[in-house]
Protein backbone atom coordinates (compact mmCIF):
# COMPACT_ATOMS: atom_id res chain seq x y z
CA UNK A 1 0.00 0.00 0.00
CA UNK A 2 1.16 3.51 -0.75
CA UNK A 3 0.65 6.55 1.42
CA UNK A 4 -0.82 9.55 -0.36
CA UNK A 5 -0.13 13.23 0.36
CA UNK A 6 -2.52 13.39 3.34
CA UNK A 7 -0.93 10.37 4.99
CA UNK A 8 -3.94 8.11 4.50
CA UNK A 9 -3.26 4.68 3.13
CA UNK A 10 -4.87 3.84 -0.19
CA UNK A 11 -7.07 0.73 -0.17
CA UNK A 12 -6.67 0.26 3.56
CA UNK A 13 -9.26 -1.60 5.56
CA UNK A 14 -11.03 1.66 6.44
CA UNK A 15 -11.95 2.07 2.76
CA UNK A 16 -13.97 -1.12 3.03
CA UNK A 17 -15.49 0.05 6.29
CA UNK A 18 -16.57 3.34 4.66
CA UNK A 19 -18.25 1.39 1.86
CA UNK A 20 -19.98 -0.81 4.47
CA UNK A 21 -21.20 2.28 6.35
CA UNK A 22 -22.60 3.83 3.15
CA UNK A 23 -24.24 0.54 2.15
CA UNK A 24 -25.88 0.26 5.58
CA UNK A 25 -27.46 3.75 5.35
CA UNK A 26 -27.76 4.76 1.72
CA UNK A 27 -31.37 3.67 1.23
CA UNK A 28 -32.55 5.66 4.24
CA UNK A 29 -33.96 9.16 3.87
CA UNK A 30 -31.40 11.75 4.97
CA UNK A 31 -28.63 9.15 5.03
CA UNK A 32 -25.73 11.50 4.39
CA UNK A 33 -25.47 12.94 7.90
CA UNK A 34 -25.48 9.56 9.70
CA UNK A 35 -22.93 8.28 7.17
CA UNK A 36 -20.65 11.26 7.74
CA UNK A 37 -21.04 10.89 11.49
CA UNK A 38 -19.98 7.23 11.42
CA UNK A 39 -17.12 7.82 9.01
CA UNK A 40 -15.82 10.68 11.15
CA UNK A 41 -15.88 8.27 14.09
CA UNK A 42 -13.74 5.90 12.05
CA UNK A 43 -11.06 8.45 11.07
CA UNK A 44 -11.49 11.16 13.72
CA UNK A 45 -12.22 13.58 10.86
CA UNK A 46 -13.46 13.40 7.25
CA UNK A 47 -10.51 13.04 4.87
CA UNK A 48 -10.99 13.84 1.19
CA UNK A 49 -10.52 10.18 0.28
CA UNK A 50 -13.46 9.18 2.49
CA UNK A 51 -15.59 12.00 1.04
CA UNK A 52 -14.86 10.74 -2.46
CA UNK A 53 -15.88 7.19 -1.53
CA UNK A 54 -19.10 8.43 0.08
CA UNK A 55 -19.98 10.55 -2.97
CA UNK A 56 -19.26 7.69 -5.37
CA UNK A 57 -21.16 5.08 -3.36
CA UNK A 58 -24.17 7.38 -2.87
CA UNK A 59 -24.06 8.58 -6.48
CA UNK A 60 -24.02 12.24 -5.45
CA UNK A 61 -21.56 15.01 -6.35
CA UNK A 62 -18.60 15.48 -4.03
CA UNK A 63 -19.77 19.10 -3.68
CA UNK A 64 -22.94 17.88 -1.96
CA UNK A 65 -20.90 15.86 0.55
CA UNK A 66 -18.53 18.76 1.16
CA UNK A 67 -21.46 21.18 1.48
CA UNK A 68 -22.94 19.18 4.34
CA UNK A 69 -19.55 18.79 6.04
CA UNK A 70 -18.76 22.48 5.83
CA UNK A 71 -22.25 23.54 6.94
CA UNK A 72 -22.31 21.62 10.22
CA UNK A 73 -19.68 22.58 12.80
CA UNK A 74 -19.69 19.06 14.23
CA UNK A 75 -17.87 17.73 11.17
CA UNK A 76 -14.15 18.26 10.75
CA UNK A 77 -11.94 18.28 7.67
CA UNK A 78 -8.77 18.07 9.74
CA UNK A 79 -7.49 15.59 12.30
CA UNK A 80 -8.05 16.55 15.92
CA UNK A 81 -5.43 16.41 18.63
CA UNK A 82 -5.32 14.01 21.55
CA UNK A 83 -6.44 16.90 23.78
CA UNK A 84 -9.32 19.04 22.46
CA UNK A 85 -9.15 22.44 24.14
CA UNK A 86 -12.31 24.51 23.81
CA UNK A 87 -12.47 28.04 25.21
CA UNK A 88 -15.88 29.59 25.82
CA UNK A 89 -16.33 32.94 24.09
CA UNK A 90 -19.93 33.42 25.23
CA UNK A 91 -20.96 36.72 26.79
CA UNK A 92 -20.33 35.84 30.46
CA UNK A 93 -16.94 34.29 29.73
CA UNK A 94 -15.90 37.04 27.36
CA UNK A 95 -16.80 39.78 29.84
CA UNK A 96 -14.80 37.95 32.53
CA UNK A 97 -11.67 37.64 30.39
CA UNK A 98 -11.80 34.73 27.96
CA UNK A 99 -10.19 36.91 25.25
CA UNK A 100 -6.82 37.18 27.01
CA UNK A 101 -7.08 33.50 27.97
CA UNK A 102 -7.55 32.58 24.32
CA UNK A 103 -4.51 34.70 23.45
CA UNK A 104 -2.49 32.84 26.10
CA UNK A 105 -3.68 29.48 24.74
CA UNK A 106 -2.56 30.48 21.24
CA UNK A 107 0.82 31.61 22.58
CA UNK A 108 1.33 28.53 24.76
CA UNK A 109 0.25 26.01 22.13
CA UNK A 110 1.75 28.00 19.23
CA UNK A 111 -1.39 27.48 17.12
CA UNK A 112 -4.51 29.39 16.16
CA UNK A 113 -8.15 28.54 16.68
CA UNK A 114 -9.13 25.50 14.63
CA UNK A 115 -5.55 24.26 14.41
CA UNK A 116 -3.76 21.24 15.84
CA UNK A 117 -0.23 21.23 17.20
CA UNK A 118 2.39 19.59 14.99
CA UNK A 119 2.80 16.75 17.50
CA UNK A 120 -0.93 15.99 17.36
CA UNK A 121 -1.37 16.60 21.08
CA UNK A 122 -3.68 19.64 21.12
CA UNK A 123 -6.48 21.10 19.02
CA UNK A 124 -7.65 24.60 19.93
CA UNK A 125 -11.31 25.48 19.43
CA UNK A 126 -13.58 28.27 20.54
CA UNK A 127 -17.28 27.97 21.21
CA UNK A 128 -20.19 30.26 21.98
CA UNK A 129 -21.28 28.78 25.33
CA UNK A 130 -20.33 25.80 27.46
CA UNK A 131 -23.25 26.29 29.85
CA UNK A 132 -21.07 26.97 32.88
CA UNK A 133 -21.56 30.74 33.10
CA UNK A 134 -21.27 30.72 36.90
CA UNK A 135 -17.67 29.51 36.51
CA UNK A 136 -16.74 32.10 33.86
CA UNK A 137 -14.33 32.22 32.18
CA UNK A 138 -14.37 28.53 31.29
CA UNK A 139 -12.56 26.11 29.02
CA UNK A 140 -12.86 22.38 28.54
CA UNK A 141 -10.22 19.84 27.67
CA UNK A 142 -11.69 16.58 26.41
CA UNK A 143 -14.89 17.52 28.21
CA UNK A 144 -13.29 18.28 31.59
CA UNK A 145 -14.31 21.77 32.76
CA UNK A 146 -11.81 24.33 34.04
CA UNK A 147 -13.45 27.44 35.47
CA UNK A 148 -12.74 30.82 37.04
CA UNK A 149 -9.58 30.99 34.95
CA UNK A 150 -6.95 33.61 34.45
CA UNK A 151 -4.39 33.64 31.66
CA UNK A 152 -1.75 32.63 34.24
CA UNK A 153 -3.57 29.29 34.73
CA UNK A 154 -3.05 28.25 31.12
CA UNK A 155 0.59 27.07 31.16
CA UNK A 156 -0.08 24.93 34.25
CA UNK A 157 -3.22 23.38 32.74
CA UNK A 158 -1.51 22.64 29.43
CA UNK A 159 1.54 21.16 31.17
CA UNK A 160 -0.82 19.00 33.22
CA UNK A 161 -2.16 17.51 30.01
CA UNK A 162 1.33 16.41 29.06
CA UNK A 163 1.90 14.43 32.26
CA UNK A 164 0.38 11.24 33.59
CA UNK A 165 -1.02 13.03 36.62
CA UNK A 166 -2.66 15.76 34.55
CA UNK A 167 -6.06 14.32 35.28
CA UNK A 168 -7.28 14.88 31.75
CA UNK A 169 -9.88 12.41 30.58
CA UNK A 170 -8.92 10.77 27.30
Amino acid sequence: MNANASGCMENDERTHLVIDIVTKHKNSKGALIPILHEVQGLYGYLPVEAQEIIAKEMNVPISEVFGVISFYSFFSLNPKGKHRVSICMGTACYVKGSGPILDKLKETLEIGVGETTADGEFTLEDCRCLGACGLAPVLTINGKVFGRLTKDDIPVIIEGCKTEDGGIVQ
